[in-house]
Order: C-alpha cells, then sequence, then structure tokens
C-alpha cells in the first residue's frame, strides 16, 4: 500500500499545470481531489513518474451564476451542493453530488476531476449529458469547449488529450416550463450508481414536451445518452403512458456491464425503472 516514488509538482496556474504536463507528457498525473487516483498509487495499479497537484490554483475554484452557470473545475462536491445560486438554477446538479460518496469524499471530490476521470459509475456523467452541459479545457494550444454529448467516449476515457487540463463546467440555468431529476440505485457502501438516470424535459406553451434528454450511468462502460426514450417523450402530453413509453425504450441499445454487484439482466431492468422515476420527476418539476 505505499506508491512508488514520484516528483511532486503543485503549479499556481493553470498555465503552469500545462507546461507541467508539456514537459513530462506521459510520466505526469494530474491530482484533483485525489479519490480516483490516490488508490491506484498506493496500489501501484498506476506509477506516474510525476504528479502535478492543481488543488491550489484558485483560478479553478469559482462558481458563477447567470443564464448558465459555471463552476471552476476544483470546486468540490460540497461547494457545488451548498451553492445558493446552483440549487436555485439547477437544484438537479446539487442533487446528485449530495449523493456522492460521504462527507469526506465530497470535501475534497471535484467536478471536473470526476469528469475527466469518467468513471462508469460516476453519477456527474449522466446530469452533464442530461442538461446538455459542457466542459472547458486548457492546452497548450489555448482554450476550447467539450460539449458533453461529445466528451465520454469509452470506459474512463473521454475526449480530453493528455496535456489539457478541464478549467470549467458548464451547465443551463433552467427557467419555467423545463424540469431535470437524477434518479439512481447506489451501492450501499460505496454510493457509486449500480444504475443512475438523469433526466431533462422541457414543456411547450400547451403542455405537452418540446424537449427531452435522458441519460444512463453505472450501467455501461460510459455513461450515454438515451435517443430511443429521449423521442418517446417529445411531442406526447407527457402523461403516464408517455413516461411508461420512454421507461421501455431506455436501454435497448446499450452495452452492458455484470460483476459482483448486479449482473447485465438485473442492469437493463433497473435502467428502466429509474428511467420511469427520473422522467416522472422531471416532468413534475417542470410543472411546478
Amino acid at each position: 500500500m505505499i506508491p512508488a516514488s514520484f516528483a511532486y509538482h503543485a503549479p499556481q496556474s493553470v498555465a503552469e499545470a500545462v507546461s507541467l504536463l508539456e514537459q513530462h507528457g506521459d510520466e505526469a498525473k494530474i491530482l484533483a481531489g485525489g479519490h480516483s487516483l490516490l488508490p491506484a498509487l498506493k496500489l501501484r495499479l498506476s506509477q506516474p513518474g510525476v504528479l502535478i497537484d492543481i488543488s491550489r490554483i484558485g483560478e479553478l475554484q469559482g462558481i458563477h451564476v447567470g443564464s448558465s452557470i459555471e463552476i471552476g473545475a476544483g470546486a468540490t462536491y460540497a461547494a457545488v451542493a451548498g451553492h445558493a445560486g446552483v440549487r436555485s438554477g439547477c437544484a438537479v446538479l446539487a442533487e446528485c453530488v449530495e449523493q456522492i460518496g460521504d462527507i469526506q469524499v465530497r470535501n475534497r471530490g471535484t467536478v471536473g476531476g470526476a469528469l475527466a476521470h469518467a468513471d462508469p459509475a460516476a453519477d456527474l456523467p449522466a446530469v452533464l449529458l442530461a442538461l446538455g452541459g459542457s466542459v472547458s479545457a486548457q492546452g497548450p494550444g489555448g482554450s476550447r469547449t467539450i460539449a458533453a454529448d461529445d466528451l465520454f467516449v469509452e470506459m474512463l476515457t473521454t475526449a480530453l488529450e493528455p496535456n489539457e487540463v478541464v478549467t470549467k463546467v458548464t451547465v443551463p440555468a433552467l427557467g419555467k416550463g423545463e424540469g431535470a431529476a437524477y434518479s439512481k440505485l447506489k451501492h450501499p457502501a460505496s454510493r457509486y450508481a449500480i444504475v443512475g438516470v438523469a433526466a431533462y424535459v422541457k414543456l411547450a406553451a400547451d403542455g405537452s414536451v418540446a424537449a427531452a434528454r435522458i441519460a444512463v450511468t453505472g450501467a455501461g462502460p460510459k455513461a450515454e445518452r438515451q435517443s430511443a426514450a429521449e423521442a418517446a417523450l417529445v411531442g406526447s402530453a407527457g402523461d403516464d403512458a408517455a413516461v411508461a413509453a420512454a421507461a421501455a425504450a431506455a436501454g435497448d441499445d446499450m452495452e452492458y456491464l455484470g460483476d459482483i454487484h448486479a449482473s447485465e439482466d438485473y442492469r437493463r431492468a433497473m435502467v428502466k425503472v429509474y428511467t420511469r422515476r427520473a422522467v416522472a420527476a422531471a416532468l413534475s418539476r417542470a410543472r411546478a
């Protein structure tokens, strides 16, 4: 349980962190909250020659709320959950991070770190997908924005380049006629998602569903949208029959994981159950 030796750097700016990544290449690893990396270091599953600790970079900490909500990549789950602007503008985001781990995890774990790591059982990827959010990243060539739909490539792999640092996460502030919810079956010890479903709906003036986004995490190798379930909702009255149709269509085209915690068949069944719950809750909020 003792890590291999490594050089340690604590840059004071994103530019300095990017420079260190460029300098050390594949030998370097970014340390944010550390909840995923530190256990891997202790077990020597990861043995970087250089550790770049970005937790002290002030420009990664802020949260700004307007027509959209911009969250610094270094903001902790606890900071997001406790932010009044987040809770009023996009409550589902605060509710999601409140379900992550325990208080120690929430006080250290970071929003940017979770999305960059892309654990298949993480909560935030599904919520970011359902909200149609994005991440901003800075590399040697400057900054760019990556839409959530393009971010998650496969298990533990994102569209980020090895020499890029996530700088902020952006989600829309929800308005009248919009609602979002996240529902998950959590592992009783770790609180990772065995299955988690995030849903967003927007209602038209006549009360019908004008737009919908539904995403699943925990069930497969990456978080992913559920286009068939979304199509079952859009244009409908958002009644019980439409919710049931969306739930029935959810998860049909996914690749599933099976392990000691849940079989593929069980996860497939739970995707439908938790899609029904998340969609029903999102519709209720949109009508409130």
